[in-house]
């Protein structure tokens, strides 16, 4: 369920990106709303995908871009080895330390986001084989990708809840008081 963005100061491009991406990150923590750890861990569908999973990768997947748009090493380094724990949450992860997490992220990117001179700023790729050799990409194209990856997993969430419990969107939007 699509809840509504505030629109944006007139000009304020940053300010619209950063609204529909928080946006879809509202959409995740909604999913999440009054479980416990055991249930945020099930995978009730055909994937192999969790609530818990979910909330993880976002998070990670958010660091990440924001430390290479910076020129800064991701906080986590994924490879085949590790490439599985960034869809479950392992250790002493909780659902309550991954959103604590998400949420310093989420300042950081903002952060970030209105300190660069211009959207139009661009950083290298990484060299790594899904990546075009010698490719960049901007600020904007960054935050872009970050609306899309949030929005993508905030459906896989919606799905993942309602078959847990059958909670949907608009029963989650109004437990959330929105």
């Amino acid at each position: 369920m699509v809840t509504h963005v505030p629109s944006e100061e007139y000009g304020d491009e940053r300010g619209a990106l950063l609204s529909f991406l928080e946006e879809q990150r509202g959409g995740i923590r909604r999913s999440l709303l009054g479980l416990t750890d055991e249930q945020a861990a099930a995978k009730p569908s055909a994937s192999e995908l969790s609530l818990g999973g979910l909330l993880k990768h976002v998070a990670e997947v958010e660091q990440s871009w924001i430390a290479r748009a910076k020129g800064e090493k991701p906080a986590v380094e994924r490879e085949a080895s590790n490439w599985h724990e960034c869809f479950a949450l392992v250790g002493d992860e909780t659902v309550a330390s991954q959103l604590a997490y998400w949420e310093k992220v989420a300042a950081e990117t903002e952060a970030f986001a209105r300190s660069v001179p211009s959207l139009d700023e661009t950083f290298p790729l990484p060299d790594q084989p899904w990546f075009p050799p010698e490719g960049r990409v901007s600020v904007r194209w960054v935050l872009l990708h970050l609306i899309r990856e949030t929005a993508r997993h905030a459906g896989h969430a919606d799905i993942i809840r309602e078959s847990l419990d059958g909670k949907t969107a608009f029963e989650l939007v109004a437990l959330a008081g929105q």
